[in-house]
């Protein structure tokens, strides 16, 4: 999936502020979760061993 994210700078706005609203957008879009996803290649077997390992855990014990 590919995202593109256009910011102009406004008339009388200097780069600092538009680059921080150009990061504000990827943020929102989760550009760069998506990117750090994809760095690098991740075999199926270990993205199911990371799952399972972030998933929460369920109190088994009876009370």
């Amino acid at each position: 999936m590919i995202k593109v994210i256009l910011e102009k700078v406004r008339e009388g706005e200097n780069f600092e502020e538009a680059y921080r609203r150009f990061k504000r957008e990827c943020e929102k879009e989760e550009l760069f979760s998506e990117m750090r996803k994809h760095e690098y290649y991740e075999k199926p077997s270990a993205r199911r061993k990371n799952f399972k390992l972030l998933r929460p855990t369920r109190n088994t014990r009876g009370r």
